[in-house]
């Protein structure tokens, strides 16, 4: 396993002109919970905190573990920022229940990879954030479990079969300090 830990400083602001709204574009123009939003104003908070991670990872039962400190959040992240589940082309594909604590967003389309989202919530702030993603097609089925515990930890969890050859399984996972 190999950890970037520098980046050049104009990549980094370039990252962050990406977190500039179009004209006119508000959150008005979303017709769901804006994972893209949320989850790179989380990378530009974590950029600046820059806290220094227990990192694990899990690859078909081999494990190893590092701290280390994340160079570019946007990257880390990229995988919860880009179940965005705001594309035009989605747009009422998703059924919307909320109750007290959790808001969840579903799809039963085999055309849509984001297939769930849960958002555990205390009043309007948000405990954790649970996202199923799940692609099949005539070369593979991959399944992916992402989480995100604002402030204590955020895991990625994969099964991926390809046709012919064997399924490989994957997890990681990165904890923030305790406070």
């Amino acid at each position: 396993m190999k950890f970037i830990l520098k980046i050049p400083l104009g990549l980094l602001m370039m990252a962050s002109a990406c977190n500039n709204r179009e004209p006119g574009k508000t959150n008005a123009d979303k017709s769901y919970f804006d994972l893209k939003g949320y989850f790179t104003a989380e990378a530009s908070k974590l950029q600046q905190q820059n806290p220094l991670i227990s990192k694990t990872v899990v690859l078909n039962g081999s494990q190893e573990e590092k701290k280390l400190q994340i160079a570019d959040w946007s990257k880390e992240l990229s995988i919860f920022i880009d179940a965005d589940i705001n594309k035009p082309a989605w747009k009422g594909e998703f059924t919307h229940t909320v109750t007290d604590s959790l808001e969840s967003y579903t799809t039963k389309s085999e055309k849509i990879p984001v297939r769930k989202v849960n958002l555990h919530k205390s009043g309007n702030t948000i405990d954790e954030i649970n996202i199923i993603l799940h692609t099949n097609n005539s070369l593979y089925d991959s399944a992916d479990t992402l989480v995100y515990k604002p402030g204590e930890l955020y895991q990625i969890s994969k099964s991926q079969k390809i046709r012919l050859m064997d399924q490989k399984n994957y997890l990681m996972r990165g904890l923030f300090p305790q406070k």
